[in-house]
């Protein structure tokens, strides 16, 4: 580890440069908070400092509970939220902002089944980082784990603020430190800023994106072949190129960061366009004459009163206003506990039936989910 002395220098380099963070840390990493405090000039630098440590407390930080408490995905969701807040606490003001995550499975007062782990991310207007590594068991004590955390955490905000020459974080020759940096093209990072609402994840001809017929929204996370085959069979059904479509902002899930964007960009291989329209309207009003290729679950959103603020008359006015855009929807069946399901075995309001149309089970059946790929992945 880094002497005293040299992170007390690396910590003073930090305060001088111009970035300003938020940072927030889960099960470990809190030294690392001290240390910036306890240098002068840590007003420069810290805009807040949280430790949501219980289930509850995180799960309010980051919007909703992540699927786990300790894992990469969490990690970068902690830096969006931090780097959210701190465009927040920075309002006009022009410094540069850093959002710091970390969450950590370190030893405890009990033995741990599972490893002893830590993430940690960083985000930026421009990058993503991301790191991850896994300790030897019983190599550290508790104080030593917490030290490393401090140090891995330190050394990424030193690195988000640009600073080269950094001291070493010496790991164990057993213990390898899985480093990720995703750089943002131009286009990604107007996006994420909100100084436009629709992009091309890939260079699109203007006659490639005119041609389109349909949108293939969702979070597709992971991709898989049910996907693809949704997308071959929408494509000969409605006679053009369909595009995927996936909003970095959603309700009910964590936003996009630009490390999930260049894996989904890598995963598509057909056109695919990051939006900020998580509601089917706002995709409408993006995408008008297009026809929306769903599922069976998404089409029920559409018809579900408390998805449209509890209200019918809201819920029929934004039916009304898909139809008047010109769009329809393309709507897949699903397996469901009371066996496959298709659009005929809905109730739906008038207005959204008439343009809907369904595809058989004979057409399309694909029993799988992102979700159920997910958990076997963990």
């Amino acid at each position: 580890m880094p002497s005293h002395d040299a992170t007390h220098e690396l910590v003073r380099r930090i305060h001088a440069s111009p970035e300003r963070a938020v940072i927030s840390v889960t099960g470990g990493g809190s030294l690392a908070m001290s240390r910036l405090l306890c240098v002068p000039g840590a007003s420069q630098t810290v805009l807040e400092a949280r430790v949501p440590y219980s289930a509850a407390a995180l799960g309010e930080w980051l919007g909703l509970p992540p699927e786990q408490a300790c894992s990469s995905a969490t990690a970068r969701a902690m830096a969006m939220a931090g780097y959210r807040r701190a465009e927040h606490l920075r309002g006009t003001e022009p410094f540069p902002v850093v959002g710091l995550g970390l969450t950590a499975s370190l030893a405890s007062d009990r033995p741990k089944r599972g490893a002893h782990r830590i993430h940690l991310a960083a985000q930026t207007a421009a990058c993503t980082w991301s790191q991850s590594v896994e300790l030897v068991k019983g190599a550290r004590s508790r104080d030593e784990e917490e030290t490393l955390a401090a140090d891995l955490l330190l050394d990424l905000f030193a690195d988000a603020c640009g600073l080269q020459h950094r001291p070493e974080v010496l790991l164990r020759a057993d213990e390898t430190l899985e480093r990720r940096r995703t750089d943002a093209p131009q286009s990604w990072q107007e996006l994420m800023a909100g100084r436009c609402d629709k992009i091309s994840a890939r260079e699109e001809s203007t006659a490639a994106r005119e041609a389109a017929v349909g949108i293939f929204p969702g979070s597709f996370n992971p991709p898989h072949d049910g996907h693809r085959r949704m997308h071959a069979l929408a494509e000969a059904r409605l006679g053009g190129p369909v595009h995927f479509e996936i909003s970095i902002e959603n309700v009910g899930k964590l936003p996009l960061d630009f490390e999930d964007m260049a894996g989904r960009s890598r995963q598509l291989t057909a056109e695919l366009d990051f939006t900020r329209a998580p509601r089917m309207v706002q995709k409408a009003r993006l995408y008008p004459g297009r026809t929306i290729v769903c599922g069976l679950d998404t089409i029920t959103r559409v018809a579900d009163v408390k998805f449209a603020e509890g209200s019918e008359t809201h819920r029929d006015r934004t039916i009304a206003e898909i139809a008047s855009l010109g769009c329809r929807f393309l709507v897949f069946g699903r397996a469901t506990p009371q066996g496959f399901q298709t659009l005929d075995d809905l109730e739906l309001p008038p207005a959204l039936r008439a343009i809907s149309t369904g595809v058989t089970e004979a057409e399309f059946r694909a029993d799988i989910s992102s979700t159920a790929l997910r958990r076997h992945a963990d």
